[in-house]
């Protein structure tokens, strides 16, 4: 029971906060790549791109982050016995290796990036998205024994 009321809700705000701050630094990566080339962007075309981005991730790239979480947070559990007063940095810490590993194992295997705006600055604006989800996790999911 647990597991329902504590971990899935936590999992599932964490998740969704994750994909959209990755879907959402992507898109204004793309647009400031636009931008840096000469292109015009009106703030409304931004913010379409911008909605437009997220639903269209969401299958795929929003899969592959739930995928790599449900890896990384129980791994960060068994740290966690090893070092109870780490939860928060163990936590935000998966959410950062998590992101590392999916983008450099697809970039490597497959020999591209699985998201143009995980280029450059881009890479580390994900990984900041990792770290923030895994952070949202810890506080969520905390026991208030």
């Amino acid at each position: 029971m647990q597991f329902v009321t504590r971990f899935l809700p936590s999992f599932f705000v964490s998740w969704l906060l994750t994909f959209t701050l990755a879907s959402l630094f992507h898109s204004q990566y793309v647009v400031n790549q636009l931008v840096n080339v000469g292109v015009v962007v009106k703030f409304n075309d931004r913010l379409n791109l911008t909605l437009d981005d997220w639903l269209g991730l969401l299958p795929t790239y929003g899969s592959i982050i739930a995928i790599a979480f449900l890896i990384a947070f129980p791994l960060a559990g068994l740290a966690l016995k090893k070092l109870p007063t780490q939860r928060t940095a163990l936590f935000a810490l998966a959410g950062f290796f998590a992101f590392i590993t999916v983008l450099t194992i697809i970039e490597s295997i497959m020999n591209i990036h699985i998201i143009a705006g995980a280029r450059g600055w881009g890479f580390y604006a994900q990984l900041f998205a990792g770290t923030i989800g895994g952070y949202v996790f810890a506080q969520m999911s905390r026991s208030t024994r």
